[in-house]
């Protein structure tokens, strides 16, 4: 019998890869269901299709693959804004499209919300102890505060605004919204989840930021 022949190394990174792309998407959706506390292996094993003990020799424990999942999901939304070429607009229509972009990207990613409420209940211990979060963020800080001092200079835009403190502000004014949404509801007995009101709440969100960071 002839001896087996070697995968090429390439092929088996790619492989790994793959597999490794394939237990974080399966983590995410049972991260983002039952939260770090409910969520088991054996089912992200199952939703992935493979074997369970590829999962801790990629990721060592369900403690650091919630690390890893939470960073994938931080790369993700990163990529997407990279994607909207911010420091090519005017400052004005900068900030607006940030604004839009935010708030539909969490439209069509509940998981990520629920995945950093998941994140807060445990104090993100697990953000804290990422480097790699913090590589991912701190560029689109320092993009807004480019856009931010070119609108100063160019007198579009009012001096003095904190570019962490602005997004912040954005990403806050989608999130509670839509986090809170049943609460908030039934409380107000009005439904804050049509087309119309997602409308609505967008036109609110340009309008407070815009309000804020125009110059008089």
């Amino acid at each position: 019998m002839k001896p087996a022949t070697p995968v090429p190394a390439d092929e088996r990174l790619r492989d790994a890869e793959r597999s490794q792309a394939t237990i974080l998407v399966a983590a995410r959706d049972e991260f983002a269901e039952y939260g770090l506390g409910g969520a088991r292996v054996d089912r992200i094993a199952e939703r992935a299709g493979l074997n369970k003990r590829l999962i801790y020799y990629y990721f060592v424990d369900k403690e650091r693959l919630f690390q890893a999942v939470l960073e994938q999901a931080y790369r993700d939304i990163r990529e997407e804004e990279k994607q909207l070429h911010l420091l090519d607009l005017a400052p004005a229509d900068a900030v607006r499209r940030l604004v839009e972009f935010t708030w539909d990207y969490y439209l069509a990613h509940p998981e990520f919300l629920t995945l950093l409420n998941s994140a807060n209940l445990h104090r993100a211990r697990h953000l804290a102890d990422s480097q790699r979060a913090r590589e991912l963020n701190s560029p689109l800080i320092a993009t807004l505060g480019e856009i931010l001092e070119r609108g100063r200079r160019e007198g579009s835009l009012r001096g003095g605004v904190d570019p962490l403190q602005l997004y912040v502000s954005i990403a806050g004014m989608a999130y509670f919204y839509l986090s809170n949404n049943y609460t908030l509801s039934a409380i107000f007995g009005r439904d804050l989840m049509t087309p119309k009101a997602h409308q609505q709440r967008l036109s609110h969100m340009c309008d407070v930021i815009l309000g804020y960071v125009l110059a008089d």
